[in-house]
């Protein structure tokens, strides 16, 4: 567990980042990372003084394996209210499941990986803006999923949670993966949108953050590039 910038942590769980912001009313986490992985979550935030007790709030970004594998459990164990896009909630309740693996290296992906198992959302967003919590604006950024929301932070110049709406490898921003994307064309468009936000940090499920202070720019310019390529 690492701090990115006052008061938001990045936990590597497995591929996949989970994001813990501290707040004045509690823990808030952006995502749960691959099935089984809960007690990794509890013994990263021992380390910063911190306890499952205190999450209040998940901000889901969307409904892959790898970002709502370990809902359930912390829903139980923390009461905390669970918050996820309309358009998403039938995969994250359970009531559309997914398509059987097709091939050999899916079904061992799988097994390897493991399934979400289905929860109940406490708070669903239907509309673009919502602010699910203080300081908290949810974008639908739509392409990678239906319902694909990115959340930006009104701290420490604007921090952006681009979930999977992005990526960033060896420092750069790229789109999604292409192969887990529902609609590459909507995908994009929601990058551009994103790229012409004005925030300093910029936070992914798959890969490191991105930071620049206000006269750089570095965050936002690398959102641009990767629209311009």
């Amino acid at each position: 567990m690492r701090e990115v910038v006052d008061g938001v942590f990045e936990l590597r769980v497995g591929y996949a980042n989970v994001h813990v912001v501290v707040t004045d009313d509690g823990l808030v986490l952006v995502d749960t990372g691959l099935p089984g992985r809960s007690p990794l979550i509890e013994r990263a935030l021992r380390k910063i003084r911190r306890s499952l007790g205190e999450v209040t709030t998940i901000l889901v970004t969307h409904h892959h394996t790898d970002h709502v594998g370990n809902l359930a459990d912390l829903r139980r164990r923390t009461g905390a209210r669970v918050i996820a896009h309309a358009a998403d909630a039938v995969w994250i309740t359970g009531h559309s499941r997914p398509a059987e693996p097709v091939g050999r290296l899916a079904k061992l992906a799988v097994r390897l990986i493991g399934r979400a198992e289905p929860t109940k959302i406490d708070q669903l967003i239907t509309v673009d803006g919502f602010e699910p919590l203080p300081g908290f604006t949810a974008l639908h950024t739509p392409g990678h999923t239906r319902g694909h929301v990115s959340y930006l932070l009104d701290r420490s110049g604007g921090i952006l949670f681009a979930g999977d709406a992005a990526a960033s490898r060896r420092g750069q921003v790229t789109g999604p993966a292409g192969a887990a994307t529902a609609d590459p064309a909507r995908a994009g468009q929601s990058l551009a949108r994103l790229a012409e936000l004005e925030f300093d940090h910029a936070v992914f499920g798959h890969g490191r953050a991105v930071s620049g202070g206000a006269v750089s720019g570095r965050a936002v310019e690398a959102f641009r590039k990767a629209v311009t390529g």
